[in-house]
């Protein structure tokens, strides 16, 4: 009995031996026949110079055409300037529009197309509309070069929109505006420029302007 058992096991572990001995030649064949893996590609591959050199020309000849249309004096060049969030090419879109403004009911219609799209106030177009305050200062014109003022983020503009319209109204020139008009005027614009441009060295500068101011408008309400 035992001895039968020693032989059966000394037959299987032959016939292990017999089989592996068979089979790994076949996996050999077959791994050799199996085609190599392509080269891996990175997903954020870099484009060829050729690319680089076709995106650049195509950008240069887009800028070109919103230029054009701006030349043109056609508005909806901002939109489109504002699209490729290109701060230079925006405020050359916009200072062409302004220039291209020669009265006063067509830079309020460039103002009024800026604002209705929510599109950027730069210094160009809030000067242009001071100048024209200044020309012909009453309540509602006030009232928009103000706006725009704060609007353009300068505090060193909105200082100067503010210590003017104080000088027209110690001048006579503001005779239908009162003293609470205007300082609910100036501290109301006031809180449009962004929190960056209020805590600045000419932040700091403003600030002072405008208490100055209110001390002299409530001494004028005062005497009232």
């Amino acid at each position: 009995m035992v001895t039968f058992l020693f032989a059966s096991v000394f037959i299987i572990g032959l016939l292990a031996v017999v089989l592996y001995f068979w089979q790994k030649p076949k996996q050999n064949h077959e791994q050799s026949s199996l085609p190599g893996l392509p080269e891996p590609r990175s997903l954020f591959s870099e484009p060829n110079a050729e690319q680089l050199a076709a995106g650049s020309e195509d950008e240069e000849t887009e800028r070109a055409r919103i230029i054009e249309r701006a030349k043109g004096n056609d508005k909806n060049a901002l939109v489109e300037a504002r699209a490729h969030d290109d701060a230079q090419l925006y405020n050359e879109v916009l200072d062409l529009l302004v220039a291209n403004a020669d009265s006063d009911s067509s830079l309020l219609a460039l103002a009024s197309y800026v604002t209705r799209n929510e599109l950027t106030v730069n210094n160009t177009l809030a000067q242009a509309i001071l100048d024209s305050w200044k020309r012909a200062p009453v309540r509602s014109s006030t009232a928009k070069a103000l706006h725009f003022a704060a609007l353009a983020d300068d505090a060193k503009l909105y200082q100067s929109a503010v210590e003017t319209a104080l000088q027209f109204w110690r001048d006579g020139r503001l005779a239908d505006s009162t003293p609470d008009e205007l300082q609910a005027l100036f501290d109301g614009e006031f809180w449009i420029l962004s929190a960056r441009t209020r805590s600045s060295g000419a932040g700091f500068v403003l600030k002072r302007t405008l208490e100055s101011a209110r001390r002299e408008l409530e001494a004028a309400r005062a005497k009232q």
